[in-house]
């Protein structure tokens, strides 16, 4: 039989897929899903023995959690890249790393096809197209909720006539949650003015009082929270998401242009994301000069975008990353927070690259490093080209 790699989440879409792709076009189905974050071991055997149920002839769960970080997230983090100041791109990146690691296992594997669940009104089904078409140019993409543009009823009646019943009870909220941040879905997110109630939030307020972390970073990596160093920089937003989840920090919602041309909205939250983002942002602009910060503000807000609209693969984010890693040499030093309810208090930093140091003067206090005649020859330097221009239109005025 032909075999096809189905983007597998247990949900009323991927299961129809299933189905009908085995059903209606004859396929042998892999059922695959790609765990960024969002998945525990006991989540994963379910998925398992639902990909099964429904016929599936394999099912695999492809853990990239590290290469996430490594290939996607890390680079966020040197950009502290956030879409439109708000959005830390949670699901925009995940869906980008799931999409390649898709297409790299149906090469693996010889399928002739590959398939995903999306609709025809969001952003993933162009992600995860471009991915297909870039990787695996060669494989049929089938979609068979977009091109049959099914309800929700006509696949539960599709199910059911199969011979497959199961709880397809459509949730008040959508949620995906992955290492770099949940984003939630709901009535409220669909129109302008109303905003998510507390309720539909996966992470409940459960601490009120005051709490002090030091997050550590190397070269520009989280690797320590307090006094507990990890392997790997995933493991401490993991950890670090666990802590101030507890506090219901990183919620908001994210107003932008899709790629379909259309706004949207999204809730999302992402205590670890947002922490380390800002946490990082704060050390950076101890330690980097002006116009390295500068440049690379430019930059990222480009890596976002590009990212946001399917264009990972284009080589000129590979020439961002090269400039994002150049500039983390010196992002090395502690950060010391405070959380609270729903806020967090960024307190300072500790860097041996610190340039804000005495030795060469405390700004609106004392200087070491020049003359009051130094700075009255340097002012009027500095302002010569304004003088000028503004007498010289003087002139012309009368």
């Amino acid at each position: 039989m032909k075999k096809v790699v189905l983007a597998f989440s247990g949900g009323l879409d991927t299961s129809f897929c299933s189905v009908y792709l085995q059903q209606d076009l004859g396929y042998e189905v892999h059922a695959v899903t790609v765990n960024t974050g969002g998945f525990n071991a006991d989540e994963v055997e379910k998925l398992r023995e639902k990909a099964m149920l429904l016929g599936a002839k394999t099912f695999t769960c492809l853990d990239v959690v590290k290469e996430y970080y490594d290939s996607c997230i890390q680079y966020l983090v040197f950009g502290n890249v956030l879409k439109n100041n708000t959005y830390p791109l949670s699901v925009s990146a995940e869906r980008t790393i799931q999409a390649k690691s898709l297409a790299e296992y149906a090469l693996k594997i010889g399928a002739t096809a590959i398939a995903h669940g999306s609709t025809g009104a969001g952003n993933d089904q162009v992600r995860f197209d471009g991915i297909f078409n870039i990787v695996c140019p060669q494989m049929e993409i089938i979609t068979p909720i977009r091109d049959l543009k099914l309800s929700r009823e006509a696949e539960i009646q599709y199910l059911t006539e199969k011979g497959f019943s199961g709880d397809y009870t459509k949730s008040v909220y959508s949620i995906n949650q992955g290492l770099w941040g949940t984003s939630v879905g709901g009535k409220e997110t669909l129109t302008s003015h109303s905003n998510l109630p507390e309720e539909a939030y996966p992470s409940q307020l459960k601490k009120r009082n005051p709490e002090k972390l030091t997050l550590e970073f190397e070269k520009g990596h989280l690797i320590k929270i307090n006094d507990q160093k990890f392997s790997h920089p995933s493991e401490a937003i993991v950890k670090l998401n666990e802590i101030a989840s507890e506090f219901a920090i990183g919620r908001d919602t994210h107003v932008g242009d899709t790629i379909i041309g259309i706004k949207g909205r999204v809730g999302f939250e992402a205590a670890g994301a947002i922490l380390t983002l800002k946490a990082h942002h704060l050390l950076e602009k101890h330690v980097l000069s002006k116009y390295q910060l500068m440049i690379k503000s430019q930059m990222a807000d480009w890596y976002g975008t590009w990212l946001h609209e399917a264009l990972f693969l284009d080589p000129v984010m590979r020439d961002i990353e090269k400039l994002m890693e150049n500039s983390q040499k010196n992002v090395t030093g502690k950060v010391f927070v405070t959380l609270l309810p729903y806020r967090f208090e960024l307190n300072g930093i500790e860097s041996k690259y610190d340039l804000m140091t005495s030795k060469f003067g405390s700004y609106g206090e004392m200087n070491k490093s020049w003359s009051g005649e130094d700075v009255k020859g340097f002012s009027k330097i500095y302002t010569n080209y304004l003088s000028i221009y503004h007498q010289v239109n003087a002139e012309n005025n009368d």
